[in-house]
């Protein structure tokens, strides 16, 4: 009796893609499961190596290091201020601007897209942009954070392709329905913007969240104006150059820390308590990237 073909293409296909898929997976989540266990394991035992996805000797000593100064937590305030501002302002502004652009009706059209597109390939450098900060009196201020990122060209191209894909019509029924470009914008082009606007706001999130140079150049004398990122730069900055834990405050145990904190393990809870934040936002925007594409969809 011969192989039926039909059947067991489709078998091994779907055994084929879910093994490749485990793999992927695997590959995927494994270094940060890996530093998720080193992150609990005590330091001087992560020196011996071999901690693979579970901590050989459980410790939060790690953490306790890294709160232990109590600025991570006034820094942890300013990062997801300058990141829920920083991104708000910037999405509504670029996608602004991205349908302006996108509108072939406006004479500037060309030459403005020219200008801003420009501007991802050439740039005044660091001393002169320095200055152009302190002449706008943005040192030790908090809208340095915001007000130099408010507009991305390449957030804007993004957004101004996704906007030329929707039915022109829309627009022009709108127009003969008395509404102005602001009412349209906001009634009919932000709506069905939704999934490229999820997109480039988590673009927007992450680059707020994780920037800290910003902070290093503009606002590294005034304390309450740090970011968490700085301060755990800071933070890995020190363990790294005393291989102990001179990171740690005073007032914390400095015996017990250097028994138990090495560069190692505390950059490895650095970077947990940096990346969780995003990973716990990222899921609330995933939905706009699953069901969003049906949100363009015109009523017949």
């Amino acid at each position: 009796m011969g192989i039926n073909k039909s059947r067991v293409e489709p078998i091994v296909f779907h055994t084929f893609n879910g093994l490749l898929m485990i793999f992927i997976a695997v590959v995927t989540l494994y270094p940060f499961l890996n530093t998720l266990a080193i992150s609990f394991n005590a330091g001087n035992d992560t020196i011996r190596g071999g901690i693979y996805l579970l901590p050989r000797e459980w410790t939060t000593q790690n953490y306790k290091a890294v709160f232990a100064g109590g600025t991570i937590f006034a820094a942890f305030g300013v990062s997801v201020a300058r990141t829920v501002l920083g991104t708000v302002l910037s999405l509504f502004l670029t996608s602004m601007l991205a349908y302006t652009l996108s509108r072939k009706d406006y004479i500037l059209r060309k030459p403005i897209t020219i200008i801003v597109v420009l501007t991802m390939y050439f740039s005044a450098g660091l001393i002169p942009t320095y200055f152009l900060i302190k002449d706008l009196h943005l040192l030790n201020n908090f809208l340095v954070y915001i007000i130099p990122g408010l507009i991305s060209a390449f957030n804007m191209i993004v957004i101004r392709t996704y906007i030329q894909t929707l039915p022109e019509g829309l627009i022009e029924s709108a127009k003969i329905d008395g509404a102005g470009d602001f009412r349209t914008f906001m009634s009919i082009i932000l709506p069905l913007c939704q999934p490229v606007l999820a997109t480039v706001a988590l673009f927007i999130a992450v680059g707020q969240w994780n920037s800290w140079f910003d902070t290093f150049l503009y606002a590294s004398s005034k304390q309450n104006l740090s970011t968490l990122q700085y301060e755990l730069m800071k933070l890995l900055s020190s363990s790294m150059n005393t291989n102990s834990s001179a990171a740690v405050s005073s007032g914390a145990d400095m015996g017990q820390a250097r028994n138990m904190v090495t560069p190692i393990s505390i950059r490895a809870a650095i970077t947990i308590v940096a990346a969780l934040p995003i990973l716990v936002v990222y899921p609330f925007l995933q939905k706009y990237f699953v069901h969003g594409l049906q949100l363009g969809s015109v009523k017949e």
